[in-house]
């Protein structure tokens, strides 16, 4: 049965000085969107010169100067050696006695720095080019697990085992990409790819770590590496100096595509087209409004990310059940889309309204892993545990668009609320109590945001005035405007 053909899809690319913007648009809707800044490119698929700084035998891990500004990290479990003497049934040397402080290792990035975590390493280095990955230190030929066919699966294990040279030491993994390859466009690859490595290893005997030794492509590049597929119908490009590069490269690497490739000259701005702002506005709240009147509630953090699903106003089925169902139907869809476009990583739990009917159960779960079928990103999915919650993983390599566009909120501190003005004006009056027994000034002067001010002028204005009498001192008010809801001051006049 031949593979199944994508739905048609477009891709935008918008260009400017400072920052490179993609964004997946499948019959009309965004599906993947792509952020890279000039100044902050991602590091993953980085290869590095690095310097062993500190080795934790009770953690079996170590840290890696590699010149960023964190030191990164590593686990034995990334250890080449370590892969091996496992493979072979051995009992794993622990990792003091493979690294040693001071110790030059080439390693390569598989997990971007987050939040207050260093960058993941690991020494299994690894080369994607466009149809195949390279393994220069892995004498092994692999099979992307979307190839279903088992017969494919054999022929281009066979032809690239032919195409190989005598002296290759390493390995290959077939890309989904090399589906339908002809034996020329395998050999470009496998070469294209020997010889990047070649420079690698020049590169590592001749400069000193901390040292880069292979920066992964741009972004527009890896477009055209990664996410252009049989499916793909045009590429957009709204620069004529990155859709010149971008033709240059493809004509070298992937030649199959060159014709898709167009520089958009259009008045509007291209990403207005498909109206690309507003998905990434939507993309940035919490709340996701489904066309049925229910929505999704979408809550990340450090450990995992949970999405709630709610009825709202929806009561179109015959009963209440119904109405779950197909809300539960409309969120297996939703939910597979947001993960995509908000590039949610790590462990996701997904809770469904509960349903009573198992099949209801199946033929949800069902639904949402055809819905996930669409992504290119490794995933697991299990089924309903007894709290009626799903879990599930998906690959986490670089940050999340919340996390790359957006910062912890000052006035809160990232807990997602503020303490009330009442809260505030009642820490004001313990403050001034204890400021009481300490020091004698003559006046005790609260300076605040309007609304803790306003509060205490009316509401509260009875408590102010019997903390004044209690410490016997005058209290007077200023509104400072600078001051968020929680901030205040007291100043002793």
């Amino acid at each position: 049965m031949p593979p199944a053909i994508a739905l048609s899809e477009d891709i935008l690319i918008n260009v400017t000085p400072f920052e490179t913007r993609v964004a997946l648009v499948e019959l009309g809707s965004v599906q993947e969107l792509h952020v890279e800044r000039s100044i902050q490119r991602g590091h993953v698929g980085n290869i590095y010169l690095g310097r062993v700084v500190r080795v934790l035998p009770g953690m079996q891990s170590a840290f890696i100067d590699i010149g960023l500004e964190r030191a990164a990290f590593i686990h034995i479990a990334d250890l080449r050696e370590n892969r091996g003497e496992r493979s072979q049934g051995l009992t794993p040397t622990p990792i003091e006695k493979l690294l040693f402080e001071g110790q030059t290792i080439m390693v390569q990035v598989v997990k971007d720095p987050l939040g207050t975590k260093g960058a993941r390493l690991s020494t299994q280095i690894s080369m994607a080019g466009r149809m195949l990955v390279y393994l220069p230190h892995d004498p092994h030929i692999g099979i992307s697990q979307k190839i279903d066919s088992e017969s494919e699966r054999i022929q281009l294990r066979e032809r690239l085992q032919a195409l190989m040279p005598a002296d290759e030491k390493g390995g290959f993994i077939v890309r989904t990409q090399a589906e339908g390859a002809n034996d020329e466009e395998l050999t470009a690859d496998l070469e294209y790819l020997r010889k990047l490595w070649a420079s690698v290893q020049a590169a590592a005997r001749t400069q000193a770590s901390p040292a880069l030794l292979h920066q992964d492509l741009t972004l527009a590049q890896r477009v055209l590496r990664d996410m252009v597929g049989p499916g793909t119908g045009t590429i957009l490009v709204d620069s004529r100096t990155t859709s010149a590069a971008m033709l240059e490269w493809a004509r070298i690497y992937t030649p199959s595509v060159v014709d898709r490739i167009q520089h958009y000259s259009g008045e509007r701005p291209l990403f207005d087209t498909a109206n690309v702002d507003d998905e990434i506005a939507r993309a940035l709240s919490r709340r996701v409004d489904l066309k049925s009147g229910g929505y999704l509630i979408i809550d990340q953090t450090e450990a995992l990310t949970t999405v709630d699903v709610n009825t709202g106003g929806f009561v179109g089925g015959r009963n209440f059940d119904d109405t779950i169902f197909k809300t539960n139907l409309e969120a297996a869809q939703a939910i597979a889309r947001q993960l995509r476009l908000r590039n949610l990583g790590g462990i996701v739990i997904l809770d469904f309204i509960d349903m009573e009917d198992q099949e209801h159960r199946d033929t949800v779960l069902a639904e949402l892993k055809k819905a996930l079928s669409r992504d290119r990103t490794r995933m697991t999915v299990n089924g309903f545990t007894q709290l009626g919650l799903v879990e599930m993983t998906r690959k986490r390599t670089r940050d999340s668009l919340a996390h790359q566009l957006c910062e912890p909120c000052p006035m809160c501190e990232s807990r997602g609320n503020v303490r009330t003005p009442r809260t505030v004006c009642y820490e004001i009056l313990r403050e001034i109590l204890r400021e009481a027994r300490q020091f004698n000034p003559k006046e005790f002067r609260i300076l605040a945001s309007q609304d803790v001010v306003d509060l205490f002028l009316e509401e509260e204005s009875q408590h102010l005035a019997m903390l004044g009498d209690f410490v016997g001192k005058r209290v007077s008010l200023e509104v400072e405007s600078t001051y968020s809801q929680e901030k205040y001051d007291i100043i002793l006049v």
